[in-house]
């Protein structure tokens, strides 16, 4: 009894400390909402201007992340709602409504009124009920300099088959929060942890609630047993046999002043409702097998065929002294509930790499002694580099490291090795590595919507579409490639702020004069145009100074070498290729 009653109390303790954080909290970021509130009154007052219902077909939605992408129960559509947009000096919210129709790949947007205020990393759930309803609990919305936070706590549905918005208002619901995550569980929706975050404060969440479908009612649920740590951002999924799992998460904590220390969860747990118990929940520690994720934060999540649930992309970010530098994702994972068993999504084999090995199979053959003791060699996975030129001159390396095929054959001739993996590579596809991606499953094909990744001090978000059957893993089809156009960035850049260095710098114009052909090639004129019929393998030698100029303008003094001319051989192909339109100087240029 003594032990049971000091365990009892201690967890008591903590509940009140966490009461108090809770409620300090709260107390300091009440102004901020405040004034916020002021701003979202605004946008909703525009937005009730809006008294019919209005559906036009469109180009595909801006970039963004953090928004919501959902598969509708009855149609071939996915339902797009919310997100942000960060362009350098302003942070941009929305809750705008698109809906993309699988079979004829077009987007719409649909113009409701009376639509929830505006927001981002909330949280959406379809279910069947009456044609199909989207439930859509809590986020965040940010001023636009991006410095202060207004966290939800409504509670809205969208009837898809009346195309209207309702807010339900109940009492007893979770407080204000975003980054938690929400599923549909038999006739409720269960939601769990996220953080509410203030100029000054922040707590993260571990609780639980329930809202009746039925009741329309809130209760919070009081598991018993050791459950996940408070966190945002982790993995959320109903199993086949109606039980609850949680992995994985993001979360920090206040190390001493101005100092906060993140930690990447990697832990699994599951929530089990107890038979004939009404009400009664139970943690459970998971310890899963298999190939598991490798720590991340920003993953996506999807429930795929037969009761898997999917996990896309994240970010790892990997701290150093003065720097946060993160290593941005692509990678599919599944976890099996039935085997509580993770393992790596593998692509299989492209086709054209198949024929070759075939031929190349007929005149290799060795004598059976020779093959009796050889494994056949793992592939590694394959790594494609694409350069992308945005409008501003600025050029993003966007580096996709595809899985190994799922068939894992012999080690490669030398002939393949050199014109097999450039021919696949070639035409393998897959989006980049990217984190806060919306993710979709409809018909047993993933989709793969939007999201960001970072290049040094720049943010990219993203607008495309990508489709994976995950029946057949044969490869990710582009359905919108990402725009270089749309990527917007006006914070000031090191560049800009060192103008007045260069002019001045002996050391900066002495390396501009140098090189072939500099005196003509200075900034003020432009990039050299190619001469006739000059292939690329002519053009860069003669023009690689400067470009190499161009490179240390674009990525600033403290650049590696490797970085600037990498760089610099990219800006020139890129120049090059727009440069030459027929496709046989384009050949040239491979």
């Amino acid at each position: 009894m003594g032990k049971k009653g000091k365990k009892e109390k201690k967890g008591r303790g903590a509940e009140k400390t966490a009461a108090k954080m809770e409620k300090k909290v709260s107390k300091r970021s009440r102004k901020e909402e405040e004034d916020l509130e002021a701003l979202i009154a605004h946008f909703q007052t525009l937005d009730a201007k809006k008294t019919q219902i209005v559906e036009t077909l469109c180009p595909p939605p801006s970039p963004r992340l953090n928004a919501s992408l959902s598969a509708h129960p009855e149609k071939d559509e996915l339902i797009l709602f919310g997100g942000e947009y960060f362009n350098g000096k302003k942070t941009f919210l929305y809750n705008e409504l698109y809906t993309y129709n699988i079979r004829k790949g077009t987007w719409t947007k649909v113009e409701i009124p009376n639509p929830p205020p505006r927001r981002c990393a909330h949280q959406a759930v379809v279910v069947p009920q009456g044609g199909g309803q989207l439930w859509v609990f809590g986020g965040e919305f940010a001023s636009p300099d991006g410095e202060q936070f207004y966290h939800y706590k409504d509670l809205w549905v969208l009837h898809l088959a009346t195309k209207s918005w309702e807010q339900v208002r109940s009492a007893g619901g979770p407080s204000g929060r975003s980054g938690h995550r929400m599923v549909a569980w038999k006739r409720q929706l269960i939601l769990f942890g996220g953080f509410h975050e203030s100029t000054r404060d922040y707590i993260y969440y571990n609780d639980v609630y329930t809202f009746n479908l039925d009741t329309f009612t809130w209760t919070k649920l009081s598991p018993l047993g050791m459950g996940p740590t408070p966190r945002s951002g982790c993995q959320i999924s109903v199993t086949a046999q109606g039980s609850i799992i949680i992995y994985g998460g993001y979360s920090k904590q206040r190390v001493k002043k101005d100092v906060d220390k993140g930690t990447l969860h990697s832990d699994m747990f599951l929530l089990k409702s107890e038979d004939g118990r009404e009400g009664k929940w139970a943690w459970t520690r998971m310890h899963p097998s298999g190939a598991k994720p490798t720590p991340r934060s920003g993953f996506s999540v999807a429930m795929a065929p037969n009761h898997q649930t999917l996990l896309f992309g994240g970010v790892c970010d990997e701290e150093e002294e003065e720097t946060l530098e993160g290593d941005f994702l692509n990678d599919l994972y599944f976890y099996d509930t039935a085997r509580n068993r993770w393992f790596a999504g593998q692509l299989k084999e492209p086709k054209t790499e198949k024929r070759k090995r075939r031929r190349g199979r007929k005149g290799e053959l060795r004598g059976s002694d020779e093959q009796a003791g050889e494994e056949p060699s793992p592939q590694e996975p394959l790594e494609v580099v694409r350069k992308v030129t945005t409008e501003d001159g600025t050029v993003i390396t966007i580096k996709q490291v595809l899985p190994a095929p799922g068939v894992a054959g012999r080690p490669p001739s030398k002939d393949e090795d050199d014109d097999g993996a450039e021919e696949a590579g070639a035409s393998l596809v897959a989006p980049c590595p990217r984190s806060s991606a919306m993710l979709a499953v409809k018909h047993g094909l993933l989709y793969v919507y939007g999201g960001m990744f970072e290049a040094g001090d720049r943010q990219f978000t993203l607008s495309d579409l990508y489709c994976l059957d995950l029946q057949k893993m044969d490869g990710w089809k582009a359905l919108v490639e990402m725009d270089p156009d749309t990527q917007e960035w006006l914070e000031e850049t090191d560049t800009e702020e060192e103008g007045d260095e260069v002019e001045d710098g002996d050391d900066d114009k002495e390396e501009e004069d140098t090189g072939e052909g500099s005196s003509e090639e200075g900034s003020d004129k432009g990039p050299p145009p190619v001469e006739h019929d000059e292939s690329y393998a002519d053009y860069l030698p003669r023009m690689e100074r400067y470009w190499v100029v161009r490179a240390h303008e674009s990525l600033g003094p403290d650049a590696k070498e490797k970085n600037v001319l990498r760089t610099a051989h990219a800006m020139a192909k890129t120049f090059f290729n727009d440069s030459v339109p027929d496709a046989t100087l384009r050949q040239k240029s491979d």
